[in-house]
């Protein structure tokens, strides 16, 4: 469900294309050149339809993959896949590796299930046996240093070509949807680390004091994740504010209602009431300016807090930010309070896959449901919500200053993904994963967004495990099982990555023992 455009759009991924071979066949087997370049232009059509490829076609010798390279850096690429189409030698092209130093993902793909024994030929053999150049291609890259990665499976042709001898109609098979699934997974992983990599994170006024994991190196951010850190400070956003005009506010508002359930008062707490016209009425005026404050200075995401004296004009602005932040967040501009950017670099990751990013904390446990309920006082992502959120009136924000507006909403029921960028002692960056469900159980009407996940394994050992690897108390929550993905965007990226499943999260809700959901401890795997 998205209701708004977004503001900026994705940054499509440059994928670079060669296929291999070994320049001695073409004299030996008509055809077979030809042969292998159709599998290359498949290749690059089905690629195409997620990514900018740029295709050096059929590489056979050092000289021609000294061009490649300089083709692939002139097109300024994200990733390399290097397409095994038959044997070939590895020294004719690995320095295409060497030059462009981009992640290369080795394609190992098949172009028939079985080949037709009674009547191939040694022609026929070479266009099947693409799997023969793989170990040398895998050992040369190791012993150079080089990072590559490997996709096994069938090609997925949707037609025989006429010189083949066996049936390559393998669109339909497990092994053909299995690898073109995990090739679309890196191309996607590309995209996210391009709109990193040429995004800017909008950092305004300060992180909120004394909370130690919020705290960010600005230079290793920009090195970790390449995006431009713009400092601003309350003044922008307030100048913005002073020019708001009545129509624009009014316009929000629709885009409010179209968002938002509007609350009436909460049945169990005095402190969430049916927002105030003019609680509305600034929260929707300061959100034009929030959107403004976003195009004028090209934000791709946007983290902030500001803590002032009791009452003054800020402070106005700030307790008014929940609401805008929802909906820029809608709109493809992930938001994070207590000035916590590594959580808005974990949201910005989500929204580009198209998983939503709810910003969140752990809220409690639920040791009946063996749940734990993840959620803060927003943002919240429109796109994965199960319902139209709500917005309640807030009589305080706890833990901070100002009154206004928040938003209570849970995610869509079934597969989530909890996505945490942390820092290590040794100042790293370091992506922290854990897939879980979302069930339906109740939750609390004080103005939150709150959601029941169920992990693979109890919450006492959910969270001893998860709190070991020393992540931040915020996180973006994601619909869907997403650790693979996310590990290729570790990996792109080169930044640590941990997950704590290993396991299938237990569905059945009557299941609450701890001896029971308890499965294990958590798994480090290091990109």
């Amino acid at each position: 469900m998205s209701l708004f455009d977004p503001i900026k759009p994705i940054k499509t991924p440059r994928v670079g294309l060669y296929s291999v071979g070994h320049e001695h066949y073409w004299n030996q087997f008509d055809g077979l050149l030809d042969r292998l370049l159709g599998y290359n232009r498949f290749i690059a059509q089905q690629i195409g339809t997620h990514g900018e490829v740029c295709n050096a076609g059929m590489i056979d010798s050092e000289s021609g993959a000294r061009a490649a390279a300089e083709k692939f850096n002139a097109a300024n690429v994200d990733i390399i896949f290097c397409h095994a189409a038959t044997y070939a030698m590895s020294a004719s092209h690995i320095s295409i590796a060497r030059h462009c130093q981009r992640p290369v993902v080795v394609l190992n793909l098949q172009p028939t299930a079985a080949m037709n024994y009674a009547k191939t030929t040694t022609g026929e053999w070479l266009a099947h046996c693409v799997g023969c150049c793989v170990p040398e291609i895998s050992n040369a890259f190791n012993r150079s240093g080089i990072d590559f990665h490997i996709v096994s499976g069938l090609l997925g042709l949707t037609e025989t070509p006429k010189i083949s001898l066996a049936d390559e109609c393998t669109s339909n098979h497990p092994e053909a949807i299995a690898a073109w699934e995990e090739i679309h997974a890196w191309v996607k992983a590309s995209a996210a680390v391009r709109t990193l990599r040429e995004g800017r994170m909008g950092f305004l006024g300060h992180t909120y004091p004394g909370m130690l994991d919020m705290y960010s190196d600005f230079t290793m951010m920009g090195a970790g994740t390449g995006m431009h850190i713009e400092v601003m400070e309350m003044c922008d956003l307030d100048r913005l504010a002073q020019s708001v005009t009545v129509a624009e506010t009014r316009e929000k508002l629709e885009q409010v209602h179209e968002m938002f359930v509007i609350s009436e008062d909460s049945p169990a707490d005095p402190l969430a009431r049916k927002p105030k016209p003019e609680q509305l009425d600034i929260a929707c005026r300061v959100a034009v300016a929030q959107e403004k404050l976003v195009r004028d200075f090209d934000l791709d995401a946007l983290t902030y807090y500001y803590r002032g004296r009791e009452g003054n004009a800020y402070e106005q602005l700030q307790e008014s930010l929940i609401l805008g932040n929802s909906l820029l967040t809608a709109q493809g501009i992930p938001c994070s309070g207590e000035g916590d950017m590594k959580t808005a670099v974990a949201m910005k990751i989500c929204d580009i896959l198209e998983a939503g990013g709810s910003y969140t904390e752990i809220v409690s446990s639920d040791y009946n449901h063996g749940t734990i309920i993840l959620g803060h006082d927003g943002p919240f992502h429109i796109a994965i919500s199960d319902q139209k959120p709500i917005l309640r009136g807030m009589g305080l924000y706890h833990g901070k200053w100002g009154t206004g507006v928040s938003v209570e909403a849970t995610v869509q029921k079934g597969p989530v993904t909890l996505l945490n960028l942390t820092q290590t002692g040794e100042g790293r960056l370091r992506f922290i994963g854990n897939e879980g469900i979302a069930i339906d159980a109740p939750i609390l009407k004080i103005g939150n967004t709150m959601t029941h996940v169920r992990f693979d394994r109890g919450p006492s050992q959910m969270m001893n495990d998860w709190f070991a690897l020393a992540p931040t108390h915020h996180g973006a929550l994601a619909v869907g099982h997403l650790s693979e993905l996310f590990h290729k965007v570790a990996t792109l990226m080169d930044i640590e990555w941990c997950s704590v499943s290993h396991g299938e999260a237990i569905e059945d809700s009557t299941v609450a023992s701890r001896d029971i959901l308890s499965l294990g401890t958590a798994e480090l795997h290091e990109s």
